[in-house]
């Protein structure tokens, strides 16, 4: 595991990636009301990713497969569960469940991170997902120190989910982060007896991100060959942070103070 392990000067890197990228997404965030295309949302993320001195880390991903991401943030709506391309022909409107996923690099390093907003007055299922969904996550950062088993933050999160009815996606999972976007090891938000466990250490970098839908767990690829939609069409909500572990617990990158 010694690999995962960042140095002094990475830490500080990404603390200062994840704080110029919650400051990005807090304006993202308060733009985000009916009437607003998508699009729109993409082209200021870009733009305020770049006032921030910083790189728009999804923007062409996937180049190597023959389908680079577009966009600067993926912004999906309601049974969009991550991934969905912004355009200006979606309008956000009164009851939608948005989630914004978005990533940077700066000075080297790189922060990720996603939020789930009711735009207007949303269901009061879908209130309840959304705050289920955040409380998971952190109910599952509150397990992790130097020595907490991955099976620690993964039940966490997974029993409170289930507490509700809801379910957890499996087929996409939090991860490394920092060097690059996407680094091993893959953390599931959800636990099985048979699954791969490791103890988290001092100085690992994680993307820690529960997906959680109101039905079943399975998703399926959409047309457009980026966009994971819930497989029965129930609604899907989405929190990320980038953690730095420590000896005692965790640092949270990706949340401004009081936030």
């Amino acid at each position: 595991m010694n690999e995962f392990i960042k140095t002094e000067l990475e830490l500080e890197n990404i603390r200062e990636s994840g704080a110029r990228l919650a400051a990005v997404m807090e304006e993202l965030l308060f733009a985000a009301v009916p009437g607003v295309s998508t699009g729109a949302i993409g082209d200021m993320a870009e733009e305020l990713i770049r006032k921030q001195g910083g790189i728009p880390i999804f923007k062409g991903y996937g180049a190597e497969w023959g389908k680079p991401f577009p966009a600067a943030v993926c912004v999906s709506l309601n049974d969009e569960v991550v991934h969905g391309i912004p355009s200006s022909d979606r309008i956000l409107k009164e009851g939608d469940l948005l989630k914004l996923d978005l990533g940077m690099m700066f000075q080297g390093m790189v922060s990720d991170m996603a939020r789930t907003k009711a735009i207007g007055t949303v269901s009061a299922e879908a209130a309840r997902l959304l705050s289920v969904t955040r409380e998971s996550l952190d109910r599952g950062i509150a397990k992790i120190r130097s020595g907490a088993k991955l099976s620690d933050f993964a039940m966490a999160v997974d029993r409170r989910v289930r507490q509700d009815g809801f379910s957890v996606v499996r087929d996409l999972v939090g991860h490394g982060v920092g060097r690059e976007l996407h680094e091993d090891p893959q953390i599931p938000n959800y636990f099985d007896q048979g699954m791969p466990d490791f103890s988290f250490r001092k100085g690992m970098t994680v993307a820690l991100e529960p997906m959680v839908n109101v039905g079943g767990h399975s998703i399926r690829l959409a047309k457009d060959g980026w966009t994971y939609v819930t497989r029965d069409g129930s609604l899907s909500a989405h929190f990320e942070d980038t953690v730095i572990v420590t000896e005692r617990g965790t640092e949270i990158v990706t949340r401004r103070i009081g936030r």
